[in-house]
Formats: structure tokens, C-alpha cells, sequence
């Protein structure tokens, strides 16, 4: 069951537009300097639905992330720390802590983000057009369509149709990656790793063609705290259904975590 309790508007949630909406859920995330959530994730593998939860927090300047799932898995990853890997204690056999890539196929492996990308910056980047970006359409989508409540929170709902959605051919060009592909299109790197066949890594000879996303979803649909301005619902589906579905709760916005929360040894990690 998701977090979405109530429909309608909210007497708390003021009037608003779409570019307001837009302009201050991007500044909120982007202002962002500590966080402590719970989240739980639905995301497509293959052909099923995954379900899982973490409790998660964030240090943003410098970004640093320590979480622990629902089966007791930590990871931590902490900028300058552990030579760029992250710590992870599996909560299995062996029960040793690990020390991994986080960009690696280990610590990808059945889902669709990286620790790297814990928080909102995937909500920033769907937003947002760059340089890289070969077509804007997809971002200028997104429309306030009304607002409803969360766990009685009220919220705004911002949400993106593109039924246009679909898989395009793409060459690939000179030392290009699997990540800067998915800036190209803004369609974030997992499907086009399971679409092509290809692990966290692998090289993108120039000239090879993969199929493409040409967009993050068919329908987007965030649910926008009225106090905070940031996402509490990301909900995206695309020509399969469900892809992901993101939902935040117990939200403690910019309240400073010592830094030692996010060194190996801090009591209470079996880190």
C-alpha cells in the first residue's frame, strides 16, 4: 500500500503555478545540505516489481551517505574516505564489511540508482536542460495539475505526460559513456544498461548502436511538500507500467549531522 492517503486540495496548500512550483522544488533540492529519511522503493528488474526500504542520511557538501535497508545491509560512502569505495556490511555470510565500487555491477545489481545518486538530484536532473542535452522536450512537460495529501501531509502534484515515449536507435560517438548517453537523452543510465545488454562500466565502442529511452517515463508524477518543496512521491511509469516508485517519509530537512555519522567506526555500525 503507498503512502497516498487523500485526494483534493488541501486548505494548507496556496495557490501556485507550474513554473513557481518548478523553480522552487529545484531550489529546494539544490539547497539541500543535510537530510534523515525513510524511503521506500518499488523499482522494476527484468520483468518484476521490487520492493525495498531504507532508512537513509545525507551530507551534501561535502556528499556523504550512510543507509541500512530492511534486510540490515549499511553502506556508507563518504567523499575523501576509503580511497572512493563504499563500505558495505552485507548482513550475510560472511559478515565481513566490504569495500566496493559504487558505480561497480556489485553494488548496482537489482536496482536502478547508485549510492551516489541518494537524495533528489535524479528529480534536479529531470527538471533541467544542459548543454548535453539534445532535446528539451521531455523536461518542459512537467505541469501542476492539482494538489493532494501524503501521510496528511499536503502537497502540490507536478506531473509530466509524454506519450511519445519510446525507444530511439542511437550511435554512439567518441569516448562516449553509458552516462553521458543518458544526459543526452535524460533518460537515467538502467535501462539503457538492461536494454543493450551491458554491465555497469563496459566501454561504448564509437559507432555502436544502442536503443535509447527518449525520455524518463511516459507519465512522471511527483507529489511536492507545500512546507519544503521537496518530493515525498516520485512515481514513474513508461510503455511497461510501473518503473519505479520512490516515497519519502519522516523527513528531517537541514538539520546538521555530525560528521562522525559518517565514518566507518561510529557506534551502532557493524561497519
Amino acid at each position: 500500500m503507498g503512502l497516498l492517503l487523500a485526494a483534493g486540495r488541501p486548505a494548507a496548500a496556496p495557490a501556485i503555478t507550474t513554473e513557481q512550483l518548478v523553480a522552487r522544488l529545484s531550489t529546494a533540492i539544490e539547497g539541500l545540505r543535510y537530510l534523515r529519511c525513510s524511503a521506500r522503493a518499488q523499482e522494476r528488474i527484468g520483468n518484476a516489481v521490487k520492493p525495498s526500504s531504507s532508512n537513509m542520511k545525507l551530507s551534501f557538501s561535502p556528499f556523504r551517505v550512510y543507509l541500512k535497508d530492511n534486510k540490515n545491509v549499511e553502506v556508507l560512502w563518504a567523499t575523501g574516505q576509503n580511497g572512493g569505495d563504499a563500505w558495505v556490511y552485507p548482513a550475510s555470510f560472511p559478515y565481513v564489511t566490504l569495500s566496493l565500487n559504487p558505480q561497480g555491477a556489485l553494488m548496482r545489481k537489482g536496482q536502478h540508482h547508485t549510492v551516489l545518486q541518494a537524495g533528489f538530484g535524479t528529480i534536479a536532473d529531470l527538471l533541467r536542460t544542459t548543454s548535453l542535452r539534445q532535446d528539451a522536450t521531455f523536461s518542459r512537460t512537467f505541469r501542476y495539475t492539482g494538489d493532494t495529501a501524503v501521510l496528511a501531509h499536503p502537497c502540490y502534484v507536478l506531473r509530466s505526460d509524454f506519450p511519445q515515449f519510446r525507444y530511439v536507435a542511437y550511435r554512439a560517438g567518441k569516448n562516449e559513456t553509458v552516462t553521458t548517453v543518458a544526459e543526452r537523452f535524460g533518460c537515467g543510465e538502467y535501462r539503457i544498461l538492461e536494454r543493450n545488454n551491458l554491465g555497469p562500466g563496459d566501454a561504448l565502442p564509437e559507432g555502436k548502436v544502442l536503443q535509447v529511452p527518449n525520455g524518463y517515463g511516459r507519465r512522471v508524477t511527483l507529489c511536492v511538500d507545500v512546507k519544503t518543496y521537496l518530493p515525498i512521491v516520485v512515481d514513474v511509469r513508461d510503455d511497461r507500467g510501473l518503473f519505479e516508485k520512490f516515497e519519502f517519509y519522516n523527513m528531517v530537512v537541514n538539520q546538521p549531522i555530525p560528521p562522525e555519522e559518517f565514518t566507518k567506526g561510529f557506534p551502532g555500525y557493524k561497519l
